[in-house]
């Protein structure tokens, strides 16, 4: 029987995203990988080459949905509202996609896929202009970093959630207070960022 490599990928990169999301690319371990997948871990090396290489490839494919899961539209400061909290949605739902980020960060010196990351962000700032005309593009910058570390903090900081609260024994109610929590906090930044541009001149 001809050994079916597209599936043989799929299985090693879903097992990518469990490990890497939970360990980060120095902490993960191919054999792990190859054993949950149920492939050799020479098919790793084969496919996608060293570590490094593979950690890039799980995470790209992630992207590859992620960013194109939740637009910004609309009109008004509750647009980026808005926006912030169906990417909660979506980062709840997805939470190895936001750690994947977080580790990326800490252990990569480039992003990955950068230049197809480069003109999604500039879309965001293009949407949140659009949404609201009077931001500057540096604010609609400043503002859509600060809506990425803020919802995406809620799911990789799992200490920090422990330290300020006890388990509820319903987390929906949780999240559906905090996803309140974070749509009004963006508008209030928002509407906060315009003041400030209106009194600047």
């Amino acid at each position: 029987m001809a050994w079916d490599t597209a599936r043989t990928k799929r299985l090693l990169l879903e097992a990518g995203v469990t490990e890497f999301s939970a360990f980060g690319l120095s902490g993960a371990r191919v054999d792990r990988i190859a054993e949950k997948a149920g492939v050799n871990k020479e098919r790793i090396y084969q496919y996608f080459g060293k570590k490094e290489a593979f950690f890039s490839a799980v995470l790209e494919r992630e992207l590859a949905t992620s960013l194109a899961a939740v637009a910004l539209s609309g009109r008004g400061a509750s647009a980026i509202a808005d926006y912030a909290g169906r990417r909660f949605d979506h980062q709840r739902a997805h939470p190895a996609f936001s750690r994947l980020l977080f580790w990326e960060g800490l252990e990569l010196e480039t992003p990955v896929a950068e230049e197809s990351r480069r003109r999604h962000a500039q879309s965001l700032v293009s949407a949140a202009r659009e949404a609201v005309p009077e931001l500057s593009e540096t604010a609609a910058q400043d503002l859509l970093i600060s809506v990425i570390t803020l919802v995406d903090g809620w799911v990789a900081l799992q200490t920090a959630d422990q330290l300020f609260t006890t388990p509820p024994p319903d987390r929906r109610e949780r999240d559906a207070r905090r996803r309140e929590f974070v749509v009004m906090t963006v508008e209030a930044a928002t509407l906060a960022a315009l003041d400030r541009l209106t009194a600047m001149g």
